[in-house]
């Protein structure tokens, strides 16, 4: 019975297994991504970015349809003339980033969607909302894992500075001129994963992926590696048991998963070991004197 539920699916069927791969690889490089842009209290901004690549997949797809190479660059582009565009009208006006990545998202959503609109059906305008996981080539794949290589690489390079910059940018920019090329070299792997993602959750879910698990992790530890470990070991079993659930149940595979990582952030909250609900209820030992 366990054989059949957990293991067979992945036995029987190709589109199952490169579904579990493609999954497993977005949550690799999206735990430590998430942990960052939460401690830098970046998370809504995750989600703008995310919606910010959608008029360049678009425009990608308006040329070549449903092409790899085309959508992936244009996403690429489109984050990050959308970071720059924000960064410059909060610099030379009185909106704050946050209004302004808001506007610019807005916008991009919109305009993604129209884009499509024009050329394609509702079925591709799905797919690209919505992304299509279980339908992965073997080219998505190889994007996937080399976007996760990429994320995890880099970050190992820029770790010290990237921490210190979320506890104490101040110190930070006083010891040290990297602080900016930080911040960019953040914005790029942020802006990599959410084009990776997108490929299999669409522009709307691929930032559940980053987010959700980070946010969990938080209730498990207050150690930065220990957050790392803990949301890409949920975003897994997010992904493993979203995809199994939406096959047994004849759900979308997407909106499953997310839905499976939102389930373990709730039972972070009820559950966990730092400042879970129930925690502090639980009975201590006294201190003897």
């Amino acid at each position: 019975m366990m054989y059949d539920f957990l293991i067979a699916p992945f036995v029987e069927f190709d589109f199952m297994r490169r579904a579990l791969v493609g999954a497993l690889a977005l949550s690799l490089g999206a735990g430590p991504i998430g942990v960052f842009l939460m401690l830098r209290r970046m998370s809504l901004v995750g989600d703008a970015m995310a919606h910010a690549i959608l008029p360049g997949a678009a425009i990608g797809y308006l040329f070549a349809g449903l092409s790899l190479g085309f959508m992936t660059m244009g996403g690429l582009i489109a984050g990050f003339v959308v970071a720059l565009l924000a960064g410059f009208v909060t610099r030379v006006t009185v909106l704050k980033e946050d209004a302004s990545l808001a506007s610019f998202y807005l916008l991009s959503l919109a305009g993604g969607v129209t884009i499509v609109s024009l050329k394609g059906s509702n079925v591709d305008l799905l797919h690209v909302l919505f992304g299509s996981v279980l339908a992965l080539d073997d080219p998505t794949l190889i994007l996937l894992a080399g976007s996760a290589t990429v994320t995890l690489v880099f970050l190992a390079l820029i770790y010290r500075p990237l921490v210190l910059e979320c506890v104490d940018p101040g110190y930070l920019r006083s010891v040290s001129k990297s602080g900016a090329l930080v911040h960019l070299g953040f914005l790029v792997v942020v802006v990599l994963n959410l084009v990776a993602g997108f490929h299999a959750l669409g522009t709307l879910l691929a930032v559940g992926l980053i987010m959700l698990p980070a946010i969990a992790a938080r209730f498990w530890t207050e150690n930065v590696g220990g957050m790392i470990g803990v949301a890409t070991l949920i975003g897994i079993v997010s992904s493993a048991a979203g995809i199994l659930v939406s096959y047994h149940a004849g759900l979308p595979t997407g909106p499953t998963i997310i839905l499976a990582a939102g389930s373990l952030y709730i039972l972070s909250i009820i559950l966990g070991a730092r400042n879970g609900l129930l925690w502090p209820a639980l009975p201590r030992r006294h201190l003897e004197g």
